[in-house]
């Protein structure tokens, strides 16, 4: 067993001299997933009360018996508790202990009063039954054979579950990777983290190279392995792509690899030489790729390359084939929808309107309130008159009804619009099998990443006109690359780019301030009018008292003054996780003052409550719910150990074990806010964020903010951002290649 890093000796040394108890669970009172630390309840025979036990515990459940060997300690706040050093679970020996066992929630499929009714009708053999005769249970009144079938599988589930944690438990690692693990691995768990633990680290969400690396090294691998070394550059490159990079200057890459792994720089060529053999990672010379010194070699990983090469491709053959629909007279056309809009279009929107209904491949940029939704609901109507099958998308569920809002058709997401099936193995819709779509409009385009417009490209069909949309001065995409602002620089595509504020919008305090961000200028921070506003900035340096405000603000002030939901209306964006305004305390926080619902559940040491507002932090295709989806827990049902999250009207079923999926959102990071538009924003900007503070974050942020931004910190902090216009640079290639493609020329050779 491994011992606390925090121990108190005992009074005497050794095993021997350790105390020895052993009593039945009445309850856990805090469990850590992660470490496995946990406090709990032992009634312990001669004992008046029960005892607290504190110590790493491999997954104790109510009921069972737990013989635990350590020391007494006096805690300054939580009393005398016992310090378990050694411990060994068995299975409940009382009727009672079982029916706890059953009860607490161990099996998916038994709750308490479930749970009753069986230990009622077996008693002491309760468990040889459900473990030998498991069909008896349909015995039971409200247990049929679909339910046996849930309980069987569970309970088998948790014994392979519990040898799992069992042996993490012995290479460091806590239980709450188990059921993790073994959703990957099934039955094979153990035997594949035994082989390679190394596919911990490239597998399993939360479990990085460093601790796959210490449990190999427990298992005897050795510094210099190639396994290590393949590994290790692997997780270095997709550290790198989880920066933003497609690829890695090969000189640099072996730098990284060396320091993060420890070894000589000759066993991280053999790894990279390896796994390009093995068609992991595509090693090419980049003519003219910044950064890459005398070795011009460019690192991808495989399916990086893929995307990056296909992207180019795919542009050149969109833009090379000939159009589905008729030529028309933009003159006349232009005439005609401005009759029908009763709107007189600018000169750049003009330019924008007549590339849209002739450009085969077009892309429209500018900020807020520049007028893009007006040209993109001209090119509509001017394509619906002509009969044009007309698809509308975008990369998120906000993004997208949004848009169908603004341009009255539907729009979906990406994902839902190319049908992404993980049964029949992912996009349906792609080179052999197109969308039936005349003309594309993708709204949002700052967002997509290199991997997802690869796969948007593919489906396109040649005679189909596609028209991009985004803002290039946004945040860049959370995923690898940067393809609207590589598409623009390149030179290679018609770009549109709108500056100009329109009248009604310069009217929006939230509009002129964002563009005086983006144009490096302080926002005009004091209200010159005494009605409503739409744009405060509260000064605060303090980060408590400015967690107070912005409790404060969220909870009352804001729903007073604006009649805004305080969960549904109001979101809360920080540049950050940690510190007191960082979204992990401010969703503490939040949680605890709007949501007084009493029916909760705590999941290692995280608490979720019914109605909790939660967002989706990666993407589920099976589920069909994506990174950045926003959602209320619909429902928690404990028997079937499963929450009900509902997301715009979709409700989407997790197991408990399924949790690390979802996070709390009354506070969420500026980068998760992309695509989305929220009634109200508050913005927390304070020294303390300095690491994070650059011009496109508090654009972003700012242009989030539909009806009203309040941003509460210093002056210091917002001057200190917005003078920070260095964008973290990112390794991609696609500009070049598409420069290239319309050059004639190639400037790249495989190796």
């Amino acid at each position: 067993m491994n011992h606390d890093n925090n121990k108190q000796s005992p009074t005497l040394s050794g095993e021997s001299s350790l105390i020895e108890l052993e009593g039945q669970i009445e309850a856990v009172t805090y469990s850590n997933e992660e470490t496995g630390y946990t406090v709990a309840r032992l009634t312990v025979r001669g004992y008046r009360d029960p005892v607290t036990i504190v110590g790493n515990i491999i997954s104790p459940t109510p009921g069972e018996v737990l013989s635990v060997k350590g020391y007494w300690t006096n805690h300054p706040r939580f009393g005398r508790q016992f310090k378990a050093e050694i411990h060994h679970i068995r299975s409940p020996a009382t009727i009672e202990g079982i029916r706890k066992y059953l009860g607490s929630g161990l099996i998916r499929g038994i709750g308490p009063v479930m749970a009753a009714r069986i230990v009622d009708e077996f008693g002491k053999e309760t468990l040889d039954i459900i473990d030998t005769r498991i069909n008896r249970l349909e015995e039971i009144d409200g247990i049929g054979p679909k339910r046996v079938d849930m309980i069987r599988k569970a309970w088998m589930d948790q014994k392979e579950i519990r040898d799992l944690m069992i042996f993490l438990h012995s290479y460091g690692l806590g239980p709450g990777f188990a059921a993790r693990i073994f959703r990957e691995y099934g039955n094979n768990s153990i035997s594949v983290v035994k082989n390679n633990p190394y596919r911990l680290a490239m597998d399993i969400h939360g479990i990085g190279f460093t601790t796959a690396d210490k449990i190999a090294k427990k298992l005897g691998f050795e510094n210099d392995a190639p396994a290590r070394a393949e590994a290790g550059v692997l997780y270095v490159m997709n550290t790198l792509a989880e920066e933003g990079h497609v690829y890695y200057p090969r000189n640099l890459l072996m730098g990284k690899a060396a320091e993060t792994l420890a070894v000589e720089g000759h066993i991280i060529i053999r790894a990279i030489d390896s796994l390009a053999r093995a068609k992991k990672i595509v090693i090419e010379a980049l003519e003219g790729a910044p950064d890459g010194g005398q070795d011009n070699r460019a690192v991808y990983l495989a399916r990086f390359y893929t995307a990056e090469t296909s992207i180019s491709d795919d542009i050149a053959r969109i833009i090379s084939s000939g159009k589905s629909l008729r030529d028309i007279d933009r003159v006349k056309a232009l005439e005609w929808v401005q009759a029908r809009i009763k709107i007189n279009l600018a000169s750049k929107q003009v330019e924008a309107v007549k590339r849209a209904v002739t450009d085969k491949l077009m892309v429209i940029t500018g900020g807020p309130g520049t007028g893009k939704t007006t040209i993109i609901n001209a090119a509509i109507r001017i394509y619906r008159e002509l009969g044009a099958r007309i698809f509308l998308a975008a990369p998120t569920g906000r993004a997208a009804k949004r848009m169908s809002e603004a341009a009255g058709l539907p729009a979906r997401t990406i994902h839902r619009m190319l049908e992404f099936s993980r049964k029949q193995g992912g996009f349906q819709k792609n080179r052999e099998c197109p969308l039936e779509a005349d003309v594309l409009i993708i709204d949002e385009v700052s967002m997509i990443d290199d991997v997802l417009m690869h796969h948007l490209l593919k489906a396109v069909p040649d005679k189909a006109a596609l028209i991009l949309v985004g803002d290039i001065n946004q945040l860049p995409s959370i995923g690898a690359g940067c393809v609207l602002k590589d598409i623009i620089n390149s030179k290679a595509v018609p770009v549109v780019e709108l500056k100009e504020i329109f009248r009604q919008s310069a009217a929006s305090r939230i509009i002129v301030n964002a563009h005086r961000i983006n144009d490096g200028l302080m926002p005009e921070l004091q209200p010159d009018r005494e009605e409503l506003d739409d744009f405060y900035f509260i000064e605060q340096e303090d980060p408590a008292k400015a967690l107070e405000i912005i409790t404060e603000l969220v909870g009352t002030r804001i729903p007073r003054r604006f009649s805004f939901d305080p969960v549904d209306d109001i979101q809360v964006l920080s540049p950050m996780h940690k510190g007191l305004v960082g979204t992990e305390n401010l969703n503490r926080i939040l949680q605890d003052s709007l949501n007084r619902s009493v029916k909760s559940f705590v999941r290692g040491d995280r608490l979720f409550k019914l109605n909790d507002k939660v967002i989706q932090t990666r993407n589920n295709y099976d589920k069909e719910v994506f990174n950045g989806d926003i959602g209320r827990i619909a429902a928690i049902d404990p028997e079937a150990q499963t929450v009900t999250v509902n997301f715009d009207g979709a409700r989407v079923e997790y197991d408990y074990s399924e949790l690390d999926e979802i996070s709390p959102a009354y506070a969420i990071s500026v980068h998760k806010s992309q695509g989305s538009e929220y009634p109200a924003v508050v913005l927390p900007l304070l020294s303390q964020h300095y690491v994070m503070l650059q011009r496109n974050l508090i654009y972003t942020a700012v242009t989030r903010g539909k009806s009203l931004v309040v941003i509460v910190g210093s002056k210091k902090a917002l001057a200190m951002g917005i003078r920070n216009d260095r964008i973290m640079k990112r390794y991609s290639f696609l500009c070049e290649r598409l420069k290239v493609l319309y050059n004639g020329s190639r400037h790249s050779q495989l190796i």
